[in-house]
């Protein structure tokens, strides 16, 4: 392929998990994807291909990419897409398939599958598409990971999904009470948080905090934020600045 090169740097951190019950062709295209992709798991029927990305999905490790036959035992593709989706709507899935008619093409296309690939394999094809698909995938995480980071300075964010703190890559120490407050602040960035709305989220939470320990709070995490990050705005509230 002329752009191997390029499919590598897409694929390298990238996990596929390949379901296909013809055994020369699961094992054939399995090492094919395992020179582009960080981790790639092949099963052989759709019951064991469901079982792959059901456990995976619950320790936290979901696949990247799906890409799995129509006619196989046990389960064929389309119902292991529509679990699939059951459990995770926004999985990339990838059929392939000798058939084209309608009875399975109409049912992939309306569950939302990323492409249909005809068999036999042209894997020039394949790999190009894999190309494509990869691009998607790393411009999507990239944008989450854009909108979960919320930059104070070029080298100092706090990051929502992981309720971090990093300065230089490292991650600074956070008290309960500072990640929660550091939640609110970043919910809309900008905006002006009173006592009150500070003292019904820590509610919210489970937790009880008042005016004096608002200001303490404060206080304390401004030591730890860059300069003019934590804003009070005298008489009327708190808010975060952001240069995202």
């Amino acid at each position: 392929m002329n752009h191997s090169k390029e499919l590598i740097e897409q694929t390298r951190e990238l996990s596929i998990l390949f379901a296909e019950d013809h055994d020369e062709l699961r094992e054939n295209t399995t090492d094919i994807l395992k020179y582009f992709f960080k981790r790639v798991d092949s099963v052989s029927n759709g019951v064991e291909a469901f079982e792959y990305y059901a456990e995976n999905l619950n320790k936290n490790n979901k696949y990247d990419l799906v890409l799995t036959d129509i006619q196989m035992p046990k389960m064929n593709g389309v119902v292991l897409t529509q679990k699939i989706y059951e459990l995770y709507p926004k999985q990339c899935v990838v059929v392939l398939s000798a058939h084209d008619t309608t009875e399975y093409l109409l049912p992939l296309i309306n569950l939302g599958i990323e492409q249909f690939i005809k068999k036999p394999i042209d894997y020039q094809e394949l790999l190009k598409v894999l190309l494509v698909i990869a691009k998607k995938i790393n411009f999507k995480e990239e944008t989450q990971i854009s909108h979960q980071n919320i930059y104070f300075d070029k080298t100092t964010y706090f990051n929502k999904e992981t309720k971090s703190l990093i300065e230089n890559k490292n991650s600074l120490y956070l008290t309960k009470y500072e990640i929660i407050f550091l939640m609110l602040l970043s919910t809309k960035v900008g905006k002006i948080y009173s006592n009150e709305d500070i003292v019904n989220y820590f509610n919210d939470e489970d937790e009880s905090i008042d005016s004096q320990n608002i200001r303490k709070l404060v206080s304390k995490l401004r030591k730890k934020l860059p300069e003019d990050t934590l804003e009070s705005i005298y008489g009327v509230g708190y808010k975060l600045n952001s240069i995202t």
